[in-house]
């Protein structure tokens, strides 16, 4: 089985493909959907795509980690971290083409 990495060509194709617009309309509109995401988490707030999932930024506080090597403490600075917790209808989607063979 290989696995594919979906690209932002990708998606630009199957918006040409599906809506009709001329591929360099489609490739725009793709950056701007992926543009919006991007400055709304970057101001902070949590982006919801019904039946996909939801993105949030989450600040983590300092803490002591350890060097797995060396065994030495190290402090780990605080940072902001992305998460995503996809929906229900992605889970059970993902999970029916485990059992599913697929095509």
């Amino acid at each position: 089985m290989t696995r594919k990495t979906v690209t932002r060509a990708d998606l630009a194709e199957a918006v040409y493909g599906t809506v009709g617009l001329s591929r360099t309309e489609s490739a725009e509109l793709v950056e701007r959907v992926l543009d919006m995401i991007t400055d709304a988490l970057v101001e902070g707030e949590n982006v919801k795509l019904s039946s996909f999932g939801s993105f949030q930024v989450r600040s983590k506080n300092e803490r002591i980690g350890r060097n797995p090597k060396t065994g030495e403490e190290v402090p780990i600075l605080p940072r902001q971290v992305l998460v995503f917790k996809p929906s229900n209808v992605l889970k059970s989607r993902i999970n029916k083409s485990m059992i599913a063979p697929v095509k």
